[in-house]
C-alpha cells in the first residue's frame, strides 16, 4: 500500500483470548474455643473471737431476746454474750482476657486451563436447489 504521505501509517488489530483469574472467599474451617471451669479446694485460716466471763450463769437466748443489757426482776444484770460467726461470700474476678487473632496468609498458586476457539468448517457442495431443512419448531 502506497501513500503521498510517509508519516501515514496502516495497520490490523489481532485479538486473542486472555485468562482471567481472580479469587473468592470459601469457608476453610472454623475455631472452636471452649471454657471450662476447674474447681480447686481451698483452705484458709481466720481468727474469731468470742466474749466469755467466768463463773457467770449462762441461759440459751430466747427466741425474741434483743440483744440488749437488761436488768432482771431480782435485780441481777443480763448481759448478752456475743459470738463472731464467720460470713463466707464468693465472688466472680475477672482474671484475663483471652484474645484469638486470625492472621491472612497469601499464597501463589498456578493455574492452568485450556481456552477454546471456535472454528466453523464446511464439507461438500452446497446446491441452491435443495431446500432448507425445516426449523426446529416445526418437527
Amino acid at each position: 500500500m502506497t501513500s503521498e504521505n510517509p508519516d501515514e501509517q496502516t495497520g490490523i488489530l489481532r485479538h486473542e483470548e486472555e485468562l482471567e483469574i481472580r479469587t473468592a472467599p470459601m469457608d476453610a474451617g472454623s475455631v472452636r474455643i471452649r471454657k471450662g471451669v476447674d474447681t480447686e479446694h481451698v483452705t484458709e485460716r481466720i481468727d474469731s473471737e468470742s466474749e466469755a466471763f467466768d463463773r457467770v450463769d449462762h441461759m440459751p437466748a430466747n427466741p425474741g431476746d434483743s440483744g440488749e443489757i437488761e436488768t432482771l426482776p431480782d435485780g441481777s444484770i443480763s448481759i448478752p454474750i456475743l459470738e463472731e460467726q464467720l460470713v463466707i461470700s464468693k465472688r466472680l474476678v475477672v482474671r484475663e482476657r483471652i484474645i484469638v487473632r486470625k492472621v491472612v496468609n497469601t499464597q501463589q498458586h498456578v493455574v492452568e486451563a485450556e481456552l477454546r476457539r471456535e472454528r466453523v468448517a464446511i464439507d461438500g457442495d452446497v446446491e441452491q436447489d435443495h431446500p432448507a431443512p425445516p426449523a426446529l419448531d416445526e418437527r
